[in-house]
C-alpha cells in the first residue's frame, strides 16, 4: 500500500523524488489544487471516501497512509 500511495503522489505532484518524508512543507507542488487531485486519486484507487476533516489532516505521507489504511480495513 505504501508504494501505491507514493506512486500516486509522484504522479499527482509530478515529482519523482516523492518518498515517505513528503509533506506539504517540503513538496513544492503540493498546493491546494494538487491536494484535491491527490484525494480524488486516492478515493478512486482504494474505493474509499474521505470526510472534510480527514482531508484537512492529510498534510504528509504518514497521515495519508494512516487514513487510507484505516479506511480500507
Amino acid at each position: 500500500m505504501e508504494e501505491k500511495i507514493i506512486e500516486i503522489m509522484r504522479r499527482v505532484f509530478a515529482d519523482v523524488s516523492v518518498d515517505k518524508t513528503c509533506s506539504q512543507a517540503n513538496c513544492k507542488t503540493w498546493d491546494s489544487m494538487n491536494h484535491l487531485n491527490l484525494i480524488v486519486e486516492l478515493e478512486m484507487e482504494f474505493g474509499v471516501s474521505f470526510e472534510p476533516e480527514e482531508i484537512a489532516r492529510m498534510v504528509d505521507f504518514v497521515e495519508v497512509l494512516r487514513l487510507v489504511e484505516q479506511k480500507t480495513r
